[in-house]
């Protein structure tokens, strides 16, 4: 049995997230599994090294398959681009080590939360951004993410109350940058900024709920000191608002 690792990149505008459902097949893995079973006659398994939400989008998200077919990699790959819908797309295809699984030997991610600062509406990018009405104090911004980098328990960033999972992690980098966007050249009132995330691994919303406070303390409704103490309380309730989906890109898994 051979085993196959893809870089896929996807939009996720319009589907329910990466996991496959029972109830609807409008998923990232379940479009890869009918498709591979569409091509093998054989049903197979996809394995993603995350599980991102609905509305979330990726750039570099890994998985890996088995399959015992005789088509080469170049074959494989070219076959899924053909068949696969306008946005979703495999990147790169390469067979592996048999005990590969991108998720158990994946050991960080690096996530991407674009914002847009400004009144006027950002037609081009309104799929892969969050728009906000007043520029934030971004010093502060960065003096509250300095509480969240570390090894932590996040329990009270994430919206996950059944998991007896560890909800513990490590956040390598919190990385904060103002930017112009693209749309800043036809209206010249937009302002772009990015929150990267670097870390061992995300809880359910973890990325979003960082985001919201964060925005949170760049209008001022919290201190950056704030957040240490949301960590402690290990309560959803006291952290910041889950921002939108939409702003949210997988970048990147390292292995």
């Amino acid at each position: 049995m051979r085993n196959f690792k893809m870089i896929l990149q996807y939009e996720g505008t319009r589907y329910q997230g990466w996991q496959k459902q029972v109830n609807t097949d409008n998923t990232i893995q379940g479009k890869l599994e009918t498709l591979l079973f569409k091509m093998t006659g054989k049903k197979t398994e996809v394995q993603g090294a995350g599980r991102t939400d609905a509305g979330v989008h990726a750039l570099g998200q890994t998985a890996n398959f088995h399959s015992d077919t005789q088509m080469s990699v170049e074959e494989i790959r070219d076959y899924m681009n053909f068949y696969l819908p306008e946005d979703i797309a495999v990147i790169s295809l390469m067979e592996v080590n048999e005990r590969f699984h991108s998720r158990l030997n994946a050991k960080g991610k690096t996530y991407c939360y674009r914002l847009v600062q400004g009144s006027v509406p950002h037609v081009f990018d309104r799929k892969f951004t969050h728009q906000i009405g007043q520029e934030p104090d971004i010093e502060a911004m960065r003096k509250g993410a300095e509480y969240l980098t570390g090894a932590h328990d996040f329990k009270a960033f994430t919206s996950n109350k059944r998991s007896k999972k560890s909800t513990v992690r490590q956040i390598d980098e919190i990385r904060i940058e103002k930017a112009v966007s693209t749309s800043m050249l036809m209206t010249g009132t937009q302002d772009e900024i990015c929150i990267w995330y670097k870390g061992n691994g995300f809880l359910y919303h973890m990325a979003r709920i960082m985001t919201g406070t964060l925005l949170e303390v760049g209008t001022h409704k919290r201190k950056p000191e704030d957040i240490a103490e949301i960590l402690a309380s290990g309560l959803r309730e006291n952290a910041g608002e889950l921002a939108p989906a939409k702003g949210l890109t997988l970048m990147e898994v390292l292995y």
